[in-house]
């Protein structure tokens, strides 16, 4: 998933460039907003779709994110959050804490997943059955991450999330649950001297593909500076004011 050493010094989330006056505001060790900062981007510029043909839209990108898209139509706009967040745990080990629920409110975690537990419809709901062999390999937790993102979406995910704070804070998802539906993820955030805040945003859509970076419609940086509890127009979706949510 990520790039060799040599790059991930320069090439990340963490390195774009602030605006005049405004500095990052720390993270606290070991935390998602750490671990945003640190996800690699790649060298070009280009979104692709998850059968390697670039996205028609080509102008709503600043940057793109180094992070596997799969082979399959699944990993759209919640199921890159859902993603993310994933993967930050994943990174830290932290298996007990992926869990995320179906549309029709099964929880589907990775800790039973990597006991064996599969999630199949049955009838109009998914069931858990123990049905393989324990895994705690890569291919794993990417099959789990395929499940999870055939069964749930930016409607089970809005109702996970919690509201968010007076402020906005990485990690935080602007989502509106919907078929269809969007989000994205705060993937930054920096200040300035006077306690203004700014954002970066990062997302994937339909079809499946890239996560990129968005850029700002109203800016010439990809940085936002909308309150917490403002409409927000990104360059493919218009949130309604009250959309920003955290996770717990």
């Amino acid at each position: 998933m990520f790039l060799t050493a040599l790059f991930v010094i320069t090439l990340t989330t963490g390195g774009i460039a602030l605006p005049q006056g405004y500095q990052r505001i720390p993270q606290p060790e070991g935390s998602f907003g750490e671990w945003l900062r640190s996800v690699p981007l790649k060298p070009g510029n280009t979104v692709y779709l998850f059968n390697g043909r670039p996205k028609a839209n080509q102008a709503a990108q600043y940057a793109v994110l180094d992070v596997s898209v799969g082979q399959r139509d699944l990993q759209q706009c919640a199921d890159a959050v859902m993603r993310l967040y994933a993967e930050y745990r994943y990174a830290h080990a932290q298996y007990d804490r992926i869990a995320f629920r179906a549309t029709d409110g099964t929880l589907m975690d990775y800790e039973g997943w990597r006991k064996g537990d599969r999630f199949v419809l049955s009838g109009s709901r998914l069931a858990r059955k123990r049905s393989a062999p324990p895994c705690n390999t890569r291919a794993c937790f990417e099959q789990y991450l395929q499940t999870v993102f055939s069964y749930a979406g930016t409607l089970s995910l809005q109702r996970e999330l919690q509201p968010a704070g007076n402020e906005v804070n990485p990690g935080d998802v602007f989502i509106q649950g919907g078929s269809p539906g969007h989000a994205v993820i705060v993937m930054d955030v920096a200040q300035n001297s006077k306690g203004d805040r700014i954002f970066l945003l990062a997302q994937s859509y339909m079809p499946a593909q890239d996560i990129h970076i968005l850029k700002n419609p109203a800016s010439a940086t990809p940085w936002y500076h909308n309150k917490p509890r403002q409409a927000l127009q990104t360059p493919e979706w218009d949130f309604p004011a009250g959309s920003l949510k955290s996770f717990k």
